[in-house]
């Protein structure tokens, strides 16, 4: 398993911290760490509400890429409660098909960081609606 794995897993694990914010608000749960083309490593954390506008670790993580002005993403990690990895839902799978329509398919997957199973978004997501 290449190195910047282990590096994505750290930097996850180092922002994720569950925590009740307010009776209506908990964040934390899940942390999210995604490669962009330019090598540099964003996170982010998941905020669960008691409505509709909480947001996934993985969103949460590709808006702070975009924020700084990258669009390309590379590799995409998500770490559970529980630290074991997973697959992004499907309104992530969504939002990095969108940002690259043309390429989304190429996007790597932690799925399984213990064994090191990674898989591309395509695999995922094989016959995407784009």
């Amino acid at each position: 398993m290449d190195r910047i794995w282990n590096k994505m897993y750290d930097a996850a694990r180092a922002v994720q911290c569950e925590r009740k914010v307010s009776n209506y608000v908990d964040a934390g749960g899940v942390a999210a760490a995604v490669l962009s083309a330019s090598g540099v490593i964003y996170t982010g954390v998941c905020v669960d509400t008691c409505s509709t506008l909480g947001i996934c670790a993985e969103r949460s993580a590709i808006f702070q890429m975009l924020t700084n002005g990258e669009q390309e993403i590379k590799k995409v990690l998500a770490v559970m409660p529980d630290g074991k990895t997973g697959a992004p839902c499907g309104a992530c799978r969504e939002l990095m098909a969108q940002l690259m329509p043309e390429s989304y398919g190429e996007i790597e997957i932690m799925l399984d960081y213990a064994i090191g199973k990674i898989v591309t978004l395509s695999e995922l997501t094989p016959e995407w609606w784009i």
